[in-house]
């Protein structure tokens, strides 16, 4: 590789870093062609895109970009590397898990995974990362929990409408029923004898 391709796959790859906040770092030696396209295809299809590169030239696109922020990287970058930039910190992860599973067999390795500003080292994180909630995951969840008291509200009061006003309604009925018939007050009695005229004499 001249310098000139050198410099240029820096360039990519530094374009890469800057576009995504989750790329994984894997081990692809010995998957075999027919094995390798495969997990290509396993990656396009789930919009993750597979990048294989010299270990050198990820160290010094990294660098240039920010050598502290991707300093816990570096000791990762050995043997054949194949990089996957994702914007879902889990797809990878996912990828890799499933790949391996079909295929029956130990490869891809996971070296290293940066998830926004987490750095994930060797390949017993794999389970942990298919775990991680994205952002849309997270959403959903506080909605969920936002929407539960909201609809324990409004059926408390829909049942309060409903029951309270079967209940008025019988209340009514049965106080129209206990309610004692009016009655006219009855008129004095008019059998009182008149008093006597004194007799004449």
């Amino acid at each position: 590789m001249t310098p000139a391709q050198k410099s240029e796959a820096i360039e990519v790859l530094k374009e890469k870093f800057s576009q995504y906040d989750n790329f994984y770092i894997t081990n692809t030696e010995s998957l075999t062609v027919a094995q390798v396209s495969k997990l290509r295809r396993a990656c396009f299809e789930k919009n993750v895109e597979m990048k294989v590169a010299k270990n050198t030239l990820i160290k010094k696109a990294l660098e240039s970009l920010n050598s502290e922020k991707y300093a816990s990287v570096y000791d990762s970058l050995h043997g054949v590397t194949a990089l996957m930039f994702s914007e879902s910190p889990k797809e990878p992860a996912v990828i890799i898990s499933s790949f391996r599973t079909d295929s029956k067999t130990e490869k891809p390795v996971l070296k290293a995974a940066f998830i926004g500003e987490d750095i994930f080292v060797g390949d017993d994180q794999l389970t942990s990362l298919k775990n991680i909630k994205t952002k849309n995951e997270l959403i959903g969840e506080v909605i969920g929990l936002l929407q539960s008291p909201a609809k324990r509200v409004l059926s408390a009061l829909l049942n309060y409408h409903e029951n309270g006003a079967t209940a008025s309604a019988d209340t009514a009925a049965e106080t129209t029923e206990a309610a004692p018939e009016a009655t006219a007050p009855e008129a004095p009695a008019a059998d009182a004898a008149a008093p006597e005229a004194p007799a004449a004499e």
